[in-house]
Formats: structure tokens, C-alpha cells, sequence
């Protein structure tokens, strides 16, 4: 297995994404790891290894670069030569921890859609109380959506769920105002039927104070709505910890008593870190496509190429591909 990697996106790159990478050569004897970004700065972190293969990049995309004119004009920057190599075939699927928007126009421009799939959709996994998370898409690759759409996602996220995720049946869930049938706008009311006539286990409406209760394996909802959701989550548990920490910074006592469940308190905030669960994929593209979060230690990146590299063993993309020509065809 192949996979593509933008050695230079995100908060930490290149020192923690190479790290990660190398984490990752050695957990997986099957996997070979391509290395895009410029040499000078990558060169201190390297180290000679047979299954890795370096690419010099001039050229980077940067966190405040416009999305779609910098992928269009800079064909020597790292996540688009990424990108290249995928549609070329010498990579199987790439992963970058760079800017969002240009991930998701080069997997869009360059990679490219499955025949089938209208628009391809921001899959993270979210964080539950009992520690086994779920699929929510879409997150922000389009901030509208037709019923339709919404049937895609649900069918990409289950298939997702169950390949990748390993759970059997999962269950699907519309993001909603109220869980009865007729809640809710023109969108999920529309979207409703459409759905439980899908090839899915849907559950119905599920809303959003449930989610981190594990109320659905997967849950779909349009990507403004989908976007906010991921920001209300991942601000809330920022926010609680920080609350946290200044009570228990507060007085001598009560400095004893957060000596005393440190490490509660940090595998509870791990707990709470959809990072650990891998990055989000971009589903509905040829190949998979993987947006490791900004903030990528060489923990969270690793863990975003071995669900890369699950995604392909299992060939999520050609079951996806597969099951939406089925259902096309009905």
C-alpha cells in the first residue's frame, strides 16, 4: 500500500507529520509512504528508510491561501503534488494535515469524484461519552445541500462505519430539530423518507444534545449545519477544561486535589479529542483523501494513515462506488 503524504501542512509540520510517518512505517510492513515538501526543511527529520521515498516541493500552501486559485497556480506546492501522484496511480490515497479548503479542491480537481457521487463530503469522527465515537458528514465541503445528497452521505458514512470503523449494521441518524418525522426544514423533511428507503440501518431524526451520547453511528446533516456542530463540540470541551484547570488552580487545596487526578483529567480530555480518532475523510472521491487535524502531533498524523491505510485495505472507495451505481440503478 501506498499512500501520499503533504509533509508540510498544518500547525506542526514537518517535524511531528514526519515523525508520523515513520510511526507508522513501523507499525505497518505493507505500507510505503511518499513524502511531499522542500527538502531543506525536511531534511533534519529524516532518516534513510527503505519503504519511504522523499519528493523536493518548491513550493507550499499556505493556512491563509485561497482554496482553489492557489491549487490551480501553485502545481509544485506539496498537497498538490500529493494529490498528482494519486490520480497518477503511483499512490494509492494521500493524507495532509494543511489547509482544509485546498485539500478538498485538489482531492476534488485533481483526484476527482466517483461516477455517482454529486458532491463529496467532510467525514471526521466525533468523540462519545463511552469512547466509540461516530461519523458525521457533512462538516463544511458544502455548505448547502439537496435531499439527495444527504442519501449519499448516509450511505458513504455507513459504509464507512462499518469498514473502517468495524461496526457491524451501524446505525444512521438525520441531525435534526426534534426526532418525530415531520420536524424540521424543507431540507430534512424531504430527506426523511428518502432515507429510510435507503440501503442503511436508519434510525431516524437524532438531535444534536445526543450526539455525544452515541445516539447514531453515523449522523448526516448539510455542511454549514455540519460545520458549526464540529465548532460548538470542539470549543465547548476547550472551554470546560479551561474552567476545570482555573478551579483547580484556585487555592493550595484544591492544587492538591488536581495533583491527585491528573491523569484522570487527561484521559478524560483524550477522551474528548476526535484527533485521536484519525483525521476526516473526504468521501465520494476516486480514492481516499484524508484531512488530518491542523494541530497534528505525530500521534493524531499516524493515527490519520492507519485509517488511510484501513480505507484501502478494505477498499472503502470501490464499495461506496458499488453500492451508489445499485442503488442508482433501482
Amino acid at each position: 500500500m501506498k499512500i501520499a503524504v503533504d509533509a508540510m501542512g498544518g500547525d506542526n509540520a514537518p517535524k511531528e507529520i514526519i515523525e508520523g510517518a515513520f510511526k507508522a512505517l513501523e507499525e505497518f510492513k505493507d505500507l510505503e509512504i511518499q513524502l511531499f515538501g522542500h527538502q531543506e526543511k525536511m531534511q533534519e527529520f529524516l532518516k534513510d528508510h527503505d519503504r519511504l521515498t522523499v519528493f523536493h516541493c518548491e513550493e507550499i500552501i499556505e493556512a491563509e491561501d485561497d482554496p482553489v486559485r492557489s491549487v490551480r497556480r501553485k502545481k509544485d506546492a506539496s498537497m498538490v503534488r500529493m494529490a498528482q501522484a494519486v490520480k497518477d496511480g503511483t499512490a494509492d490515497a494521500c493524507v495532509s494535515a494543511g489547509n482544509t479548503g485546498g485539500l478538498m479542491s485538489a482531492g476534488l480537481f485533481i483526484v476527482g469524484r466517483i461516477e455517482g457521487v454529486d458532491r463529496p463530503a467532510l467525514a471526521p469522527t466525533l468523540p462519545t461519552i463511552d469512547g466509540k465515537g461516530f461519523v458525521m458528514l457533512d462538516m463544511g465541503a458544502n455548505a448547502e445541500a439537496r435531499p439527495e445528497h444527504l442519501v449519499q452521505y448516509a450511505i458513504m458514512g455507513s459504509i464507512y462505519a462499518e469498514k473502517v470503523r468495524g461496526i457491524q449494521n451501524p446505525t444512521v441518524g438525520l441531525l435534526n430539530i426534534g426526532t418525530e418525522e415531520k420536524k424540521g426544514n424543507d431540507l430534512t423533511k424531504a430527506a426523511f423518507p428518502l432515507l429510510k428507503e435507503a440501503p442503511i440501518n436508519f434510525v431516524g431524526n437524532v438531535e444534536s444534545r445526543d450526539l455525544l451520547n452515541g445516539v447514531a453511528d453515523v449522523v448526516v446533516t448539510d455542511g454549514f449545519t455540519g460545520n458549526m456542530v464540529l465548532k460548538t463540540i470542539e470549543g465547548t470541551a476547550m472551554n470546560v477544561f479551561a474552567m476545570i484547570k482555573d478551579v483547580f488552580m484556585s487555592s493550595m487545596k484544591t492544587k492538591l486535589a488536581a495533583a491527585l487526578v491528573k491523569e484522570d483529567i487527561r484521559g478524560l480530555k483524550g477522551m474528548l479529542d476526535y484527533s485521536e480518532y484519525g483525521g476526516a475523510g473526504l468521501f465520494g472521491l476516486k480514492a481516499p483523501v484524508i484531512k488530518a487535524h491542523g494541530s497534528s502531533n505525530s500521534t493524531a498524523f499516524f493515527n490519520a494513515i492507519r485509517q488511510t491505510r484501513t480505507m484501502i485495505e478494505f477498499d472503502v472507495t470501490g464499495t461506496i462506488y458499488n453500492t451508489l451505481k445499485k442503488e442508482q440503478s433501482e
